[in-house]
């Protein structure tokens, strides 16, 4: 076989492993989102109060950080394929447990037994990204030697179909809670992952992604100055979304008159549109020969930018604007913008900093900030929205966003000598 033909096989071999794994998580994630819906409009419906309702994400949330680490690190030690697995049976155990819970317990025993049984469908969350976004660093640095570039396309069209696909199980969880109710709906979601755990398990190379993984704590955690500072970035980035989109939005729109089904439908329509423009977010943000020197800046820019969002439609609130919902509804339309082209450019660059023998290790690392941000974001939107309201939870996303645009000031412009560097899409 020549040179040429093996080169092409290679690239082939490639994109047909990136389309599985993308499918793979494409059918996780429509059940992870509806999951969400489910738990949030039931137990508002039941007459929780917005901390607790954020309360019954805390260790979802919590439990990510420790699934991130030491599901890259496993990852690399054993494979993407054991990792898939692994989080997929996760969920689906974290499903049962949540079909178990039984009306006739004390409000305490319910929120307890939701909570543990969230804390286990964070950890199958996580477990299950990292391995994911692994697979595309392995596979487009095996595409690339037919010259492709495909990293960036490549992370953008995972990212963004994953959160299209969000959206839609945000819908699906509205449309479950409604036509089957809570216990019928978490089993109808636990069969789609039985039958994605058996393309898992029937078309992802065993192997993928295993190498040799790191020895201690410290070389696991001594990431180059690029992923350190991005992924301090990513905590604050994260933290200022769902800080007012966890629990401030969909209350404050259930509170104007909104049903069930309609606060699923739009936040789903939002979440589709984020992931249709975290998709084509190639197109939008310049290139760079290097991968870097433009890229960076952007991710400086979008953080700015992004910022002044919310101090908007603050200040809407605060001066109580005629038809307040849909001042919020459009500046959440363009928050959704921002931050998905921000958040594009954020997932590209730790691909572009990660080496390739450990991308595992690296990306459960900034995963793991990924989801300390979420956790600190879910605590905060339930306590400010119950202390001052939209407007609380607004102010405090500003605040975030304009720490997570001083730490993109850090991100270096050129990898070290001894990191190869990102080819551009």
């Amino acid at each position: 076989m020549s040179n040429a033909t093996a080169s092409a096989s290679t690239a082939s071999s490639a994109t047909r492993n990136y389309a599985i794994v993308t499918a793979a998580y494409w059918g996780f994630t429509l059940t992870d989102g509806a999951l969400r819906m489910l738990v949030l409009l039931h137990f508002y419906r039941l007459g929780y109060s917005p901390f607790t309702l954020a309360f019954l994400f805390l260790l979802y949330e919590a439990a990510g950080v420790l699934a991130n680490l030491i599901g890259g690190w496993l990852a690399t030690r054993y494979g993407i394929q054991r990792m898939l697995t692994v989080g997929l049976v996760t969920q689906i155990t974290g499903f049962t447990l949540l079909s178990l819970l039984n009306p006739a317990w004390t409000a305490v025993m319910s929120v307890a037994w939701v909570v543990v049984a969230q804390g286990i469908c964070g950890v199958a969350k996580d477990l299950t990204k990292t391995a994911s976004k692994s697979a595309i660093k392995i596979t487009a640095d095996q595409a690339k030697n037919q010259g492709s570039g495909q990293l960036f396309k490549w992370v953008a069209w995972f990212t963004g179909s994953k959160n299209a696909m969000k959206g839609f199980g945000f819908f699906l969880g509205g449309l479950l809670l409604d036509a089957l109710g809570f216990q019928h709906a978490l089993w109808a979601m636990a069969g789609l992952l039985v039958l994605v755990l058996a393309g898992v398990v029937g078309f992802v190379p065993p192997l993928m992604g295993k190498s040799k993984a790191s020895k201690s704590a410290k070389e696991l955690f001594a990431k180059n100055a690029g992923i350190n500072a991005l992924a301090a970035a990513r905590v604050a980035l994260f933290g200022a979304r769902d800080v007012w989109f966890v629990v401030g939005v969909p209350v404050f729109l259930y509170s104007q008159g909104w049903t069930f089904t309609m606060v699923g439908g739009f936040l789903a329509l939002w979440t589709i549109g984020y992931g249709l423009v975290q998709a084509l977010a190639p197109n939008i943000v310049r290139r760079s020969a290097d991968g870097l020197s433009a890229e960076v800046p952007a991710a400086r820019w979008w953080s700015l930018a992004l910022a002044l969002i919310p101090v908007g439609i603050a200040a809407a609130v605060l001066l109580e604007a005629p038809n307040l919902q849909w001042w919020v509804v459009g500046g959440l339309g363009l928050f959704g913008f921002a931050f998905a082209v921000n958040s594009s450019v954020h997932s590209y660059l730790i691909l572009a900093y990660a080496g390739s023998e450990k991308a595992a290790e690296d990306v459960g690392f900034y995963y793991a900030a990924n989801a300390l941000g979420r956790f600190f974001g879910t605590l905060m939107s339930g306590l400010l929205y119950q202390w001052g309201g939209l407007l609380y939870a607004l102010v405090g996303s500003a605040l975030m966003l304009l720490v997570c645009w001083l730490l993109t000031l850090g991100l270096p412009t050129r990898l070290a000598l001894n990191a190869s560097p990102p080819t551009p899409a």
